[in-house]
């Protein structure tokens, strides 16, 4: 990369505010290739790269749906990142109240919460996930507004929770594209994975009243090499649905099918979902974002300083890191990338030091796939009458 204050190849923009307005990437919903014609039974469907969230393939991956028992990925996550396992959980009416599919806990039994999350992921216990949510949560309430919180904090701003196992109701949705990057993020805790994986697991009411064994009902993690789980849903109005995820020759794939079929399709959902594997790791390799950079980007380096009006100094220097470059992500052949800088031409003091100016921006085929942002490595102040005073003094 060249060293160049030129700004010709910049975006710039004069302003006075002291940080730049610019939308977030997860606020612009890239062009999803739909190129392929994957022929899928899915009303909705995403495959995602899941080391960065980088959408591969969808299908009307940014459509709200509902989602029914793959809501419970979340669950697991909330209570893996907020609990102690090793709690006792003790069940109230409302939890043993709950349709099925149960376990068929009653109320003022206890167990340990550690057991009740293989009810929940293995066999989808509806009410062993309200159980967990009353326990976690305070409430059935409480704890879905923990999971919606979740969900916008990964980036999954158009997920809302309203139960935790999964039934339909009134403002309960996500997409496709939501629910692969939840997933993404769930498959990056060991123990997550631990729970999904498990082919079955034994334990006891506290008090030894009763016993139980659940076995894992996901067929996916029998059906590829390197597959990870991850959860099955059904209920009349979301249709059957998967969520699915594979770790295979340095590729981790995401794929989530919403709407897959009703009755009696239930196999709809594994066709759609190994379609959607098989096109991922036939058809993507690893590269840096550096092995497919187009020559024009090459060249292309922020500038060490942005000049500062009505300030006690004339400059102020700038931090950003093209780190990025290096990252290890799927792309497919003959996919480029691209970068631009958008940077304010100046900023007016007084500002702080850390104050965002611009962004380096990451295009994969034109679409935007990251921002790194560029801010100023020190503050400035304004210019003040006692300033100018010393100022003159220093020609007499």
């Amino acid at each position: 990369m060249i060293e160049s204050n030129d700004l010709s190849w910049c975006h710039k923009r004069s302003a006075s505010e002291e940080e730049l307005k610019l939308p977030e990437a997860e606020d612009i919903p890239p062009v999803v290739d739909n190129s392929t014609n994957l022929q899928l039974n899915a009303l909705s469907a995403c495959l995602m790269d899941a080391s960065n969230g980088r959408v591969l393939y969808g299908k009307d991956a940014y459509k709200e749906m509902s989602m029914a028992s793959t809501t419970k990925i979340m669950t697991l996550l909330v209570v893996l990142e907020n609990a102690n396992l090793d709690d006792v959980v003790t069940v109230t009416s409302n939890a043993a109240k709950q349709p099925d599919v149960q376990l068929n806990i009653q109320t003022g039994e206890q167990y340990i919460l550690r057991d009740l999350l293989y009810s929940l992921m293995l066999e989808s216990h509806n009410d062993t996930a309200v159980a967990i949510a009353e326990h976690v949560g305070g409430s059935v309430e409480g704890f879905c507004n923990m999971m919606t919180d979740k969900a916008k904090e990964i980036g999954a701003n158009h997920t809302s929770f309203k139960t935790p196992n999964g039934l339909d109701a009134d403002g309960h949705y996500t997409t496709a594209r939501d629910l692969s990057l939840i997933a993404s993020y769930a498959i990056k805790n060991p123990e997550f994975c631990k729970i999904v994986g498990t082919a079955t697991h034994q334990f006891s009411e506290v008090n030894r009243k009763r016993s139980y064994t659940v076995n894992n009902r996901n067929r996916f993690l029998f059906m590829m090499k390197g597959a990870i789980g991850i959860k099955t849903g059904f209920t009349g109005k979301a249709g059957y649905c998967f969520v699915g995820a594979v770790d295979i020759d340095g590729k981790t794939l995401v794929s989530t099918v919403l709407g897959s079929g009703w009755p009696p399709h239930k196999t709809y959902k594994w066709a759609d979902t190994t379609k959607l594997m098989d096109y991922g790791l036939k058809n993507f390799e690893v590269y840096s974002l550096y092995e497919r950079l187009t020559p024009d980007s090459q060249y292309i380096k922020v500038p060490e300083e942005i000049s500062v009006h009505n300030g006690k100094i004339n400059s102020v220097k700038l931090v950003s890191t093209d780190e990025l470059l290096s990252e290890k992500l799927l792309l497919r052949e003959g996919e480029e990338v691209t970068v631009k800088i958008q940077l304010l031409d100046h900023i007016t003091a007084p500002t702080k030091e850390g104050v965002k100016v611009g962004d380096i921006c990451y295009y994969i085929n034109q679409n935007l796939f990251r921002k790194v942002p560029i801010t100023t490595a020190e503050a400035t102040e304004k210019i003040d009458l006692p300033y100018m005073i010393r100022e003159i003094f220093k020609f007499w």
